[in-house]
């Protein structure tokens, strides 16, 4: 099969870095800054709350303003930067701590408080002889959640948001991954129930919380978490929700809240810039949430997907691997103040005419580098900005490639009738995490982009040894490519698969293999995407069905999303395998309950990629 090539680059590539950041307008004002107002809810929990106002001559300004609100569990004095660019530039900007974090008082939920809590302070905030009535949001991660949750409460005085790799649809792909609990979770409240925390108020407690945090790592070896036994006892409400999350798998009611692929409907009709990257852990559900919303809502929803892990989009390098300077947004706060400018000001701006704002849908095409080592030692996979006017691309050719006997793949189905491979997923000794869709990973993973070998990087596997050696993953992979070949979009993996247990994981990584050159002498492994399903939720994220042993069943991984040119020479591989420890909970394999196993056992899988049952990987082909 002929591939097709990949666009020349143009030479304005350069030009489309942000160019609105250089013709950021001036600082007209200076700033006052008013800490620790109390706000009261409606059921009179008070939250802390700071304030940045536009001032002169060390006076506040009189007059009305609109409103930048961020609302973090990560302590509102994170506002300080922000607070003053923006109150510099014409917006009060309200930073408050969430329910139960840090000066505020109540007990912390997992953002279910945060939609009513929100409309209450946005009420708070019209009712101020400051306020203008209208608000803008702000915020990464979390942060970017209590902006989802205030827009499908339905807030009257929020005009516009920009959530940053943002959480949303928590059982679909995020918290829990087609089943699998992402352990990056645990992580969080392992970190956050002894910091910020009520329990963390007594510095004594503080300090067991602490000391349990910085024994993760031995923790993680005695999984499942079970309430009262450890010290995250000590904060009841972290693990109460913990210990919840761990052992609901289904896509339900539970986690309802920022599910906006299944009610869309319910997000209030404002402007939405989405923001994301393509090794960001929420990747998969920042795409998902643009094309549900771009149906749902008539105000414009934009789009921009740069090669970033979580919250770095001014970096242009993270893990092994350097993307070139275009890769990083160098002003945060400048681009969004177009952006607000436009929705909260009425200013006619940049935002529908330059860079980021020129279409809809702005990508870094990743991959276009030469792939020599840069002067910090990482590999240049380079790539380039490029505008779009939809997500998925309409000329996108979905090519499936298959999985062959022997570990090819290729565009043509396998031949030979019955072809079977099987391997022995062992749970006490699960393939390790190097890389990946990762946030959160504080201490127990690397985030982003990495060779696929072991290294002192990896505290379960620091050997240099590659993941290819290890007998429990089945590698596929092409032919040195003839020509550059451009995967954008949406990746699944349809497998064939089998087990003589009555429930285990199957897992699915998407990689460019590059091959030894000068700088890189025994090739390199770069990770584009991965994924994995519970076998149990096989048919549907809603309802658990175990298998029956022996039983072939159709099996869809779906991975994270990406913009990736496999250039000339290099190799496209699949790995496939049963675990992915610790970005998600290992499998035992006995059908237990989740999160309340008491034993293992080893499992014997087979994938099947024979002409009736032919595995393969749906890849998202650019002409």
């Amino acid at each position: 099969m002929k591939l097709p090539l990949v666009p020349l680059l143009s030479t304005l590539a350069g030009a489309l870095v942000f160019a609105c950041t250089a013709a950021a307008r001036d600082a007209e004002f200076q700033v006052i800054v008013r800490t620790n107002i109390v706000v009261a809810m409606r059921d009179g929990v008070k939250l802390t709350t700071d304030l940045y106002l536009p001032a002169k001559d060390g006076q506040a300004v009189t007059g009305r303003f609109p409103v930048i609100l961020t609302r973090t569990p990560y302590n509102k004095t994170g506002g300080t930067i922000p607070g003053k660019y923006y109150a510099a530039h014409g917006y009060v900007f309200v930073a408050q701590d969430t329910r139960g974090r840090y000066g505020s008082e109540g007990v912390w939920h997992w953002l279910t408080d945060d939609g009513k809590d929100g409309a209450d302070c946005a009420a708070w905030i019209a009712a101020q002889p400051w306020s203008d009535g209208k608000i803008g949001m702000i915020g990464t991660s979390y942060v970017g959640g209590t902006q989802h949750a205030m827009a499908m409460e339905g807030v009257p005085q929020l005009k516009t948001v920009i959530p940053v790799d943002a959480v949303a649809n928590m059982g679909r792909q995020s918290m829990r991954n087609a089943g699998a609990f992402e352990l990056r979770f645990w992580n969080w409240i392992m970190l956050n129930a002894g910091r910020g925390s009520r329990a963390a108020r007594d510095p004594a407690t503080a300090a067991v919380l602490k000391e349990m945090a910085d024994h993760r790592h031995e923790y993680l070896r005695q999984l499942p978490l079970r309430r009262g036994t450890t010290p995250l006892k000590l904060a009841p409400e972290f693990e109460e929700w913990l210990v919840d999350a761990m052992e609901h798998g289904a896509n339900d009611s539970f986690w309802e809240q920022n599910n906006i692929v299944d009610f869309p409907g319910r997000y209030q009709d404002l402007p939405v810039y989405l923001v994301g990257g393509w090794y960001d852990s929420w990747a998969g559900n920042t795409t998902a949430n643009f094309t549900a919303l771009t149906k749902a809502i008539r105000s414009p929803v934009y789009l921009i997907m740069g090669p970033w892990i979580h919250g770095a989009q001014d970096k242009s390098a993270h893990g092994q691997v350097s993307f070139g300077p275009s890769a990083a947004v160098p002003d945060q706060w400048a681009w969004r103040l177009e952006w607000y400018d436009k929705w909260l000001k009425g200013l006619d701006n940049s935002v529908g005419r330059a860079a980021p704002f020129a279409t809809k849908v702005r990508l870094f095409v990743m991959g276009t580098g030469d792939g020599r080592k840069t002067e910090a030692g990482l590999l240049h996979h380079g790539g380039y900005w490029r505008d779009e006017q939809e997500w998925p691309l309409a000329r996108t050719r979905t090519t499936a490639f298959y999985l062959q006997p022997g570990g090819g793949l290729s565009p043509q189905k396998p031949s030979a009738p019955g072809a079977t491979t099987s391997f022995e997923f062992d749970p006490r000794h699960p393939v390790p995490t190097l890389g990946g869709n990762i946030s959160s990973g504080d201490g127990i993973m690397q985030q982003g982009a990495w060779d696929q070998r072991g290294g002192t990087n990896f505290w379960n596997w620091p050997k240099p040894l590659p993941l290819s050696a290890r007998n429990d993953v089945l590698v596929f992979q092409t032919e040195p490519l003839p020509q550059d070949t451009e995967v954008t979009g949406e990746l699944e993996v349809r497998l064939w698969a089998s087990s003589l247990a009555v429930d285990t994981d199957f897992t699915a990584k998407l990689i460019d293999v590059y091959p030894p050159g000068a700088d890189f002498p025994g090739g390199f492994d770069l990770n584009i995407a991965d994924g994995i399903v519970r076998a149990r939720f096989r048919d549907s994220l809603k309802q658990e069905k175990l298998m029956q042993p022996g039983t072939v069943y159709p099996i869809t991984i779906k991975l994270y999303p990406t913009s990736n040119v496999f250039k000339r020479g290099h190799r496209i591989r699949v790995d496939i395998s049963s675990s992915n420890f610790p970005r998600f909970d290992v499998n035992p394999n006995t059908g237990e309950p989740l999160n309340r196993h008491r034993s293992m056992v080893t499992a014997k899988n087979t994938l099947h990629h024979n002409p009736e049952r032919p595995s393969h990987i749906l890849l998202p082909v650019i002409p």
